[in-house]
Parts: C-alpha cells; sequence; structure tokens
C-alpha cells in the first residue's frame, strides 16, 4: 500500500531499479537508499535520478526522484575487490576535477585509499549535493555531473567488459584540456584505470 516503502541494498542499479520502481508504484511510495559500492556511496545514491535501461540504451526510462534518506557505511567497501573499488573512484575523481581541487587532490595524493575513504565520499556527496539544489532536474548546471558520460556510456555499451567507472575515466580524457588531461592520466594510471578504448 502507499504505507509501504522500497528498501535498496546494493550498487547503483540496485538503487536506480528500486527509485525507479518507488517513483511509479502507486504514484509514489518512500525508497530509502543503502549503497554498497563506493560508485553508489559517492554519486547515484543522492541526486534522484532513477532509470531502467531499454531496447540497449541506457537510462531511457526513469523519473526523478530522490529517496527519503540514504544510509552509507563505508565499511562494507572491504568486501569489495580494488577494480570495483577503483572504478567506483572513477566518480569521485569526475567530481575533484569539475567542482573540488580539494577533493581531486586528496585523491592524487592519497598513500592510503582506504583510510581516505570516508573523507573522499562525504566531500563526493558535498559536490553532488551542492549542484543537485541548483539544478535539480538538469536542465543545466548539473549538466557537469555527466563530465566523461556521453563517451562512457557510449564505450560501456560497446565494451561489454569494462565497469562504469572506467568507461567514465576514458570519457574525461576526450573532454579536457592538454594540462588537465595530463594530470587526470596521472590519477587513472595511479588507480589502475584503463585511459583509452
Amino acid at each position: 500500500s502507499r504505507t509501504d516503502c522500497v528498501v535498496a541494498v546494493g550498487g547503483g542499479v540496485v538503487g536506480d531499479l528500486a527509485g525507479f520502481i518507488s517513483s511509479v508504484y502507486m504514484r509514489g511510495i518512500p525508497f530509502y537508499n543503502i549503497p554498497t559500492t563506493l560508485l553508489s556511496q559517492v554519486d547515484s545514491s543522492i541526486g534522484g535520478k532513477t532509470a531502467i535501461d531499454k531496447l540497449g540504451i541506457k537510462n531511457i526510462i526513469g523519473a526523478f526522484y530522490p529517496p527519503h534518506k540514504v544510509i552509507i557505511d563505508p565499511t562494507v567497501l572491504a568486501t569489495l575487490d580494488k577494480r570495483q573499488l577503483h572504478s567506483g573512484l572513477a566518480e569521485s575523481i569526475k567530481m575533484g576535477l569539475t567542482c573540488d581541487k580539494t577533493l581531486f587532490n586528496l585523491i592524487k595524493d592519497s598513500t592510503n585509499l582506504l583510510e581516505d575513504i570516508e573523507t573522499i565520499i562525504i566531500k563526493s556527496l558535498q559536490v553532488k549535493k551542492d549542484v543537485v539544489e541548483l539544478d535539480p532536474n538538469e536542465l543545466g548546471l548539473r549538466r557537469v555531473l555527466n563530465f566523461g558520460h556521453t563517451i562512457g556510456h557510449g564505450i560501456e555499451s560497446h565494451s561489454g567488459v569494462l565497469l562504469h567507472g572506467e568507461c567514465v575515466g576514458i570519457g574525461m580524457t576526450y573532454m579536457c584540456s592538454d594540462n588537465v588531461k595530463k594530470e587526470l592520466l596521472t590519477v587513472l594510471n595511479k588507480y589502475d584505470l584503463p585511459t583509452q578504448y
């Protein structure tokens, strides 16, 4: 009934699906998000963009439907392998590169990612929160959060094996100046993220 709710426990796909279903079931029931991957913790768990893929087109059916609450526990990240962890970090790299130099430098200079991860999560969420509050329906400023995604989504659809964050990382390399690209490549290489496709 309308007094029930949906709780998503998982990564970005689980959160997107649960959020979308919550938005259309009985014209909207409460949705709570408990993200368990770094990518979903730093990016997709907030902001309200929910969607599903259809006919090979990514996120083509969806709604803006923010969760009622989000619970993030960084200790669950210990269950991820290094590749998944670094793939999620690509979204934080994106936010640092576009909106928060301190965040970018923290990631670039980190000597122990897991020790710095809580700060990285908080700073990434702050960037996203600030941008989304100014442009909730992606009519202007919020498009900055798509940096690397246009090309990245194409690579992701074509490759079938690269993770979302890996593709976003590659996508960012095509969309920045030579000076920025040099610094970006250093960080992508540090975290074993692919730099070309």
